[in-house]
């Protein structure tokens, strides 16, 4: 039997709640198109299969679907037997972006626990700013604004807790790391490890919006991304939240000590 489906298992969380899961011997399935048996949003057919079994289910959220196939498949695992839901939602954006998908969660009749994590650390490393530090500038449209980044690792050590262990059902849990930093100084951080170069650009959203879309990504992402930007440039993520201390009775890890553990060299 399979206690924990792990969907988003090849992403920056998913990687590392499953390799938890993995480290304290917890059976559990990780979901993707080309896993045994396939996952996939978009067909509803499959994800039976993926459920067989399954008492919790760590789930990210769709990337830009409605709320309607979160709801949809929601229900489906509630009805198969997942009494345990842990869902990845965000705390940027409040009622305009996450929260009707966090009333499904709510609403499924399993025990909940959300997760509100603020922009992650390896967004640097691994994720959408890498390639602007590789070539040595990181052009975005969030001027001098703060953000209070949380490491990755941390977000993964509070949703296993929450999968794993009694007293987190009925939890909101906003996820930060211990203080905010500006583009800039994180920037600065990083090009301090490199040993190089790296500056960060300060770019008008619009213009942001068209380098994404001319790096492939869709329009609706674009102005998305682009939206969030502006919300760092005000200043909206800068507050501090406590909620890896409420859920593991410590402090979340700091940004220097990411950046001193992570290789900068660009890939070759």
């Amino acid at each position: 039997m399979t206690d924990v489906l792990v969907l988003g298992a090849g992403g920056k969380t998913g990687r590392r709640v499953a390799a938890r899961l993995d480290e304290l011997g917890i059976a559990y399935r990780s979901a993707s198109r080309r896993g045994t048996p396939p996952f996939d949003w978009n067909v509803p057919e499959t994800w039976d299969g993926a459920l067989d079994g399954v008492g919790a289910v760590y789930v990210v959220r769709p990337e830009l679907q409605p709320a309607d196939v979160l709801e949809a498949f929601v229900g489906r695992a509630v009805n198969r037997g997942a009494g345990r839901l842990v869902f990845l939602s965000a705390r940027a954006g409040g009622e305009d972006m996450d929260r009707p998908r966090e009333r499904v969660i709510h609403d499924s009749g399993a025990d909940w626990t959300i997760l509100r994590p603020t922009w992650y650390f390896q967004n640097f490393s691994e994720g959408m700013f890498r390639a602007g530090l590789d070539s040595g500038e990181l052009r975005l449209p969030a001027g001098t604004g703060r953000e209070a980044f949380v490491d990755t690792e941390d977000i993964a050590d509070v949703a296993v807790a929450a999968l794993t262990q009694a007293g987190h059902e009925g939890r909101t849990y906003a996820l930060s790391g211990p203080r905010a930093l500006s583009f800039g100084e994180a920037v600065e951080l990083i090009a301090a490890a490199s040993g190089r170069p790296i500056v960060y650009r300060d770019i008008e959203p619009d213009e942001y919006a068209r380098e994404l879309v001319a790096a492939g990504e869709s329009e609706r992402f674009a102005q998305l991304q682009a939206k969030l930007m502006t919300w760092i440039a005000e200043d909206e993520g800068a507050h501090l939240s406590d909620g890896v201390r409420q859920a593991l009775g410590r402090e979340p890890r700091g940004f220097e000590d990411f950046v001193k553990r992570t290789n900068w060299n660009p890939a070759s």
